[in-house]
């Protein structure tokens, strides 16, 4: 079974796997993400995997050498987080719908900043100041926010505010994003469902014939690799080529890309229907 997508460790399982393992069951302690980022990693103290931001709901199932193994509630994506960087959950009534903003001191432009917060961070906002959301971790543009349940149009807008972000290896955020992770953060800020990996955004949506006209918001995949149709002639892609998140003519990009060898486009999808 995909270790992505399984809640269970050598010595505990979540209890959704209940007949599927001989290992005791749990059902797992909800926590939230208490820092700005967060890298959910394949083994304590390994490799990134992907990365979760300020509030976003994790459930705890173990626990090894300081970190916890768990799943991202917004994807059900399993790994292991430094238990530093895990609080009390909290029920949060807005979210950051910008590419990134920050908290401050106080109500106040000239106010000392303190975490910086990409799109996606929940928020629990306590009280309003002329422009100012108050929240428990300071004051934060309230332009910047919208409310739990209110989500943004359309996925290739979002996807463009990222423009010139570096390219970062399982990065979720304004600091860095890998190709899965704009494609997500994307589609998640406009309440539309996207696991976290290439691969298993494949199978979103319908398939698209290779003679079908593809319009904006379509995704072509290549073997390891994503990008968001932004019309006719251009995609929006983080990549290895500009080490960034950029616009790459359509054919120029397929042709790229066989070059150096990553194959033919694999996959054409289609999310939204017209």
């Amino acid at each position: 079974m995909d270790a992505r997508q399984y809640p269970a460790t050598a010595r505990v399982a979540h209890r959704s796997l209940s007949g599927q393992t001989s290992l005791p069951l749990t059902d797992g302690a909800d926590r939230c993400v208490a820092v700005a980022l967060a890298d959910l990693l394949n083994a304590p103290g390994g490799a990134r995997e992907r990365q979760l931001g300020f509030g976003e709901g994790f459930v705890v199932i173990d626990l090894d050498r300081g970190h916890a193994f768990g799943f991202a509630k917004k994807d059900s994506y399993c790994g292991w987080l430094p238990e530093a960087a895990l609080g009390p959950t909290f029920e949060p009534t807005h979210w950051v719908a910008t590419p990134g903003t920050h908290s401050y001191e106080g109500p106040k432009v000239h106010r000392r900043e303190g975490m910086a917060l990409s799109l996606g961070a929940r928020l629990r906002v306590t009280g309003q100041a002329q422009g100012w959301a108050e929240t428990p971790i300071g004051f934060v543009p309230a332009p910047h926010l919208l409310p739990m349940g209110e989500v943004l149009r359309d996925p290739v807008t979002v996807a463009e505010g990222f423009v010139q972000v570096p390219y970062l290896w399982g990065g979720n955020s304004r600091a860095g994003l890998d190709c899965s992770g704009l494609v997500q953060m994307a589609h998640l800020a406009c309440g539309l469902p996207c696991p976290g990996d290439s691969d298993q955004q494949q199978a979103m949506g319908a398939a698209l014939p290779g003679t079908a006209a593809l319009r904006r918001g379509d995704l072509l995949f290549w073997r390891g690799h994503v990008a968001l149709v932004v019309d006719g002639q251009r995609l929006i892609h983080a990549n290895g080529h500009s080490m960034s998140v950029a616009y790459e003519p359509m054919g120029n990009c397929i042709q790229r890309i066989a070059a150096q060898g990553g194959g033919p486009v694999t996959h054409r999808r289609r999310l939204q229907a017209a």
